[in-house]
């Protein structure tokens, strides 16, 4: 698990304890002036007071926590949704689009180099012409994807699903593709202009698409 949501978690947990101590010191204080004046010292009435504005002191650090908390699920939450969108010619480059979607989007042209796609749904996006280069596409669902004419030169692909997608005249140089799934088609073709090593895997291309030598 990744350390944001671990955080969370502990200032939600922070913020609800701080306002239970609070709410328990109101109580006490309520308890205790309850008994007759006679019975308490002056000790238990200047502890009482304590209580009180301790309780209310804790109870507003409690709810003053929430921004907090929500602040940090939301930069945990990189997410977007671009699906169908229009994003051609667009430079996304070096982005972080961890698990966001695209799916039927139009991002020809557009520049992904470095970006991070991790996970990411791109079914019936349409890559003509675009730059992925050095993007990390690792357990995408890219099926019936277009990458006709695209740079993917040293992308890492690794355990996406890119069953019925297009790589026509696709740069793959170094890009890794171990444990994707592809057509038997696709990886013929593929294996064709397979060549180079990529420098993040180690891992050469025509081995990544199982080619025979």
């Amino acid at each position: 698990m990744s350390p944001c949501p671990i955080l969370s978690r502990m200032l939600r947990l922070s913020r609800y304890a701080a306002i239970v101590r609070g709410l328990g010191g109101i109580v006490n204080w309520a308890i205790a002036i309850s008994q007759p004046a006679g019975k308490r010292t002056w000790v238990e009435r200047v502890g009482c007071i304590a209580c009180v504005f301790g309780g209310l002191a804790l109870i507003v650090a409690g709810i003053s926590a929430a921004p907090a908390v929500a602040q940090t699920e939301a930069a945990s939450d990189v997410r977007l949704n671009y699906t169908l969108a229009e994003l051609h010619d667009r430079d996304f480059s070096g982005q972080n689009f961890q698990g966001s979607s695209f799916a039927g989007a139009d991002a020809r042209n557009a520049n992904f180099h470095g970006a991070d796609l991790r996970g990411a749904i791109l079914t019936k996006a349409a890559f003509f012409g675009a730059d992925l280069s050095d993007a990390d596409l690792s357990e995408t669902l890219a099926d019936r994807v277009t990458f006709d004419g695209a740079n993917l030169t040293n992308a890492i692909l690794t355990r996406a699903i890119a069953t019925r997608t297009r790589f026509f005249d696709t740069e793959i140089t170094g890009a890794d593709f171990s444990d994707a799934l592809l057509d038997r088609y696709q990886v013929a073709q593929l294996c064709e202009r397979a060549a180079g090593t990529n420098p993040v895997t180690g891992i050469a291309t025509r081995v990544s698409l199982g080619c025979r030598d």
